[in-house]
C-alpha cells in the first residue's frame, strides 16, 4: 500500500537564502514526507547555513556549482524513501500540492506536475515551451502538457535505473520523461498553479533552449531513431525525386544531382534501420 512507503523529498539549490526557510517549513508539515534532502549545488550565499539549521533537513552539498540536474542525481543516490518527490525551492512549486501528487503514486510509476495555462512567465518561454511539449508529444506518442517540470514524484527503484542518463544542467526533467515514457513506465501528468519564482531565474533562454532541443533530438535518436531519421530521409527522397522527374518531364534528361539527393535519403532511411536494431538491442539487454 502507497501508506507504508517512505518518501523522500529531493530538493536542489543554489542561492536560495531568500525563500528556503519557508519551502522547508512548509514541507516538513507534510505527514506524507519522510525525509528532506537539500542538495546545495555550490551556493555562494546563506542557503547551506539555513538548510543545516532546519532540525528536519538533511544537507549535501557540492565544492561548486555543477549544474542542477547534478544535484538531482546527488539527492535521487542519496534518498532513502521508495518515493522520490523532485522539486525547486524557489517558490514555484507550491508543497502544498505534494499531496495531490503522491495520491497517483500506487498506480504510476511517475506523477509530474503541469503548470496550468494560468502560470504566469512570459511569452517566449511560453512559446518554447508548447513548442518543447509538442516535439516531445511526437517522440513519446503520448501527449506531454509539461516537458520541462520539475516537480514529479517518482519511484525510487525507477528513478535511480535511469540517473545515469540525466544530464547535469537543466534538462534532466525532459531525458527522464521521455526515458520513462520509451521504456513503459506509466506516467500521469498532475495540474497545479505554480506561482512566481523568488529572486531571478537561472535559466538563460538562448542558451538552455538550444540545449533542451539538442536534448530532445538526442534522446529521439536514442530511444526512437526513426522518428528522427525517417522525416529527414522522406524529405531528401521527395525532393530528390520531384526535381528528378520534372527534369525528366521537362528536358527529357536525368538529373545526376536530383539522383543524388533520392541516394542521400535512402541512406539516411537505412541509417535509421540500423539505429532502430540497435535501440532495440539495447531495450533487450536493459531487460535482462
Amino acid at each position: 500500500m502507497f501508506n507504508s512507503r517512505r518518501v523522500s523529498v529531493v530538493m536542489p539549490a543554489y542561492n536560495e537564502e531568500a525563500v528556503i526557510d519557508t519551502i522547508l517549513a512548509q514541507v516538513a508539515q507534510l505527514p506524507q514526507v519522510d525525509e528532506i534532502i537539500v542538495v546545495d549545488d555550490g551556493s555562494t550565499d546563506r542557503t547551506a547555513e539555513k538548510v543545516n539549521a532546519h532540525p528536519n533537513a538533511r544537507l549535501i552539498q557540492h565544492p561548486y556549482n555543477i549544474g542542477n540536474g547534478a544535484a538531482v542525481k546527488s539527492g535521487i543516490r542519496a534518498a532513502t524513501g521508495d518515493i522520490i518527490l523532485l522539486m525547486d525551492c524557489d517558490g514555484q512549486h507550491p508543497p502544498g500540492d505534494i499531496p495531490n501528487l503522491l495520491q497517483h503514486m500506487e498506480r504510476y510509476d511517475m506523477v509530474v506536475g503541469a503548470r496550468s495555462a494560468g502560470t504566469r512567465s512570459g511569452w517566449q518561454r511560453d512559446l518554447a515551451n508548447r513548442l518543447f511539449n509538442a516535439y516531445a508529444s511526437y517522440i513519446v506518442g503520448y501527449p506531454v502538457p509539461d516537458l520541462t517540470s520539475g516537480f514529479r514524484a517518482i519511484k525510487a527503484d525507477v528513478a535511480r535505473s535511469f540517473v545515469y542518463l540525466l544530464p547535469n544542467g537543466y534538462s534532466y526533467p525532459t531525458t527522464l520523461t521521455i526515458a520513462l515514457f520509451r521504456a513503459g513506465y506509466a506516467v500521469k501528468y498532475q495540474p497545479f498553479a505554480s506561482p512566481a519564482r523568488v529572486g531571478q531565474s537561472k535559466v538563460r533562454p538562448l542558451r538552455d533552449g538550444l540545449r533542451f532541443l539538442l536534448t530532445l533530438t538526442r534522446l529521439a535518436t536514442l530511444f526512437v531513431p526513426l522518428k528522427v531519421f525517417l522525416p529527414i530521409s522522406l524529405l531528401f527522397l521527395l525532393s530528390g525525386g520531384t526535381y528528378t522527374l520534372g527534369r525528366l518531364a521537362l528536358h527529357n534528361r536525368f538529373s545526376g544531382f536530383g539522383g543524388l539527393i533520392v541516394s542521400v535519403g535512402v541512406f539516411i532511411f537505412m541509417l535509421g534501420l540500423i539505429s532502430e536494431q540497435i535501440a532495440l538491442l539495447r531495450y533487450i539487454n536493459s531487460d535482462r
